[in-house]
């Protein structure tokens, strides 16, 4: 197995942060000496230690194990080719002494070559399809996928405001379950001047809920089952009743007016709706008497069985915290479309794509609870249960529109969770040993492997045929 040296990168990331060695050490957990090794190569990087890093600093693991200086000088000599840089091309020792001698000064120069020929894909693509209505700025934008990801992991997918408030108006508005339809209903109308009216598919252009101010109508489309349409109610009592909360949570956030606010307030809207349904003291203390049941949570809330999974993301109430759970939904191609995150759980946050994990194996059988014991490439171990998650079947084009959605926590929560009472977790053989994903997983002789890792090198012998294409 290649080692992995991030001397130069470890330092200049210590020395953005200013702090000193030891003060990163204490952020890391190991000690000083250990960090003065590390950032003079004399220690090569350990996942764990990788992964602590992303974790404690925010970065990508990609910026932190891909700072060898092969791959910088081979970047370097590429870009310096290219047409732009017109007179004389630096020869290999002047590109290796910038290198040496000023790595920051390369990575601005390598990320600012980036921006330009981004920018101008983005033009060129815009172009074609008639004309730069976005301006500068769109060309630039972050994607909104990842400043909320970002926004919610950096308050552990907990808002203490929005469960008051949903807490209050619960408390305004007492009532059972099976009745909140109708409280909610009543609530728009009469505070509001809001009426909600049904409306066939073919009358909805492919929406699923509209909301018309000037009618004062909330349409809700009739291919929502009845838990969705009282979600989807909820939902914009919090954007007419709470909007001005949502501002104040966003404000010092960083995420500029437009598209991307409006997703995090979207978001912020789906956990306040989440909240009200699912109260969390009530919540929290079902959870926790029915050995974490969700089919049961989802019974005596009234809520979908995804719904109640991803409630279960946000019980981290200080003083009164549920189990932590990592929360992924995926679709049958594997693509993540849905993550939360409270837990140092890595895969829910950087993907889903290993298939030894049994999260993919749910499509074969819909409806049933798949448990697994995995162990990560670190030596990290936990529970996991996947499931089907179905959407409604409204026509012949939308049969077996089926997600995937998988709950876990770390291994010392498992014995709260009814769904392991029956396993033996000291049976080292009851644990899948699975990866973050085939880019950073450095597990040899895996039969999985679809990818080369980034930060090693697999042995490769032509005398040899290893399980994969990728390691004799």
């Amino acid at each position: 197995m290649a080692k992995t040296f991030v001397g130069p990168r470890l330092r200049q990331l210590r020395r953005e942060r200013k702090q000193t060695q030891a003060e990163m050490a204490k952020t890391l957990g190991i000690s000083p000496g250990y960090i003065n090794l590390l950032e003079n190569n004399q220690r090569s990087l350990s996942v764990r230690l990788l992964m602590a890093l992303a974790d404690a600093y925010q970065v990508d693991w990609r910026d932190i194990v891909h700072d060898e200086t092969s791959n910088l000088l081979a970047e370097l000599r590429t870009v310096i080719r290219d047409p732009m840089f017109s007179g004389g091309v630096p020869d290999l020792q002047e590109l290796r002494a910038a290198i040496d001698h000023a790595p920051r000064l390369v990575e601005q120069f390598l990320n600012l070559y980036g921006i330009h020929r981004t920018t101008l894909e983005r033009i060129m693509r815009q172009g074609t399809a008639g004309g730069t209505a976005g301006g500068p700025e769109g060309l630039l934008a972050t994607s909104a996928e990842a400043v909320i990801h970002d926004f919610f992991r950096n308050h552990s997918n907990y808002f203490h405001r929005l469960e008051i408030a949903a807490e209050q108006l619960r408390a305004e508005e007492p009532c059972e379950s099976d009745d909140v339809y109708t409280v909610l209903k009543a609530r728009l109308a009469k505070k509001h001047r809001i009426s909600v009216r049904l409306r066939a598919v073919e009358e909805m252009t492919q929406a699923l809920r509209v909301y018309d101010p000037g009618e004062r109508i909330i349409y809700l489309s009739e291919a929502l089952d009845h838990r969705n349409r009282v979600f989807q109610m909820a939902h914009v009592l919090c954007l007419i009743e709470f909007q001005n909360l949502l501002d104040e949570l966003t404000a010092n956030s960083g995420i500029p007016k437009g598209a991307r606010l409006t997703r995090c307030h979207v978001e912020l809207a789906n956990y306040f709706a989440a909240a009200f349904l699912m109260p969390y003291e009530p919540f929290l203390r079902v959870a926790e008497s029915t050995a974490y049941d969700i089919d049961r949570l989802s019974a005596r809330f009234a809520m979908s069985f995804e719904q109640a999974c991803h409630r279960l993301t946000t019980l981290q109430r200080p003083g009164a915290q549920g189990v932590p759970f990592f929360f992924l939904r995926i679709d049958k191609a594997g693509n993540v479309t849905k993550r939360f995150n409270s837990t140092s759980f890595h895969l829910a946050e950087y993907g889903g794509a290993c298939p030894v994990w049994n999260i993919h194996l749910a499509f074969r059988t819909p409806g049933a609870i798949l448990p697994q014991f995995v162990e990560l490439p670190d030596g990290d171990r936990f529970f996991t249960i996947s499931r089907t998650a179905d959407r409604p079947a409204i026509n012949l084009e939308t049969q077996d529109h089926r997600l995937a959605v998988a709950l876990g926590c770390e291994l010392k929560y498992a014995s709260k969770l009814g769904y392991a009472a029956s396993f033996n977790i000291d049976d080292n053989l009851k644990f899948s040993r699975i990866g973050i994903n085939c880019h950073l997983c450095p597990r040899q002789a895996c039969s999985q492997r679809a990818h080369q890792p980034v930060f090693m090198e697999l042995p490769i012998d032509t005398a040899r045929r290893g399980n994969t294409r990728y390691e004799s």
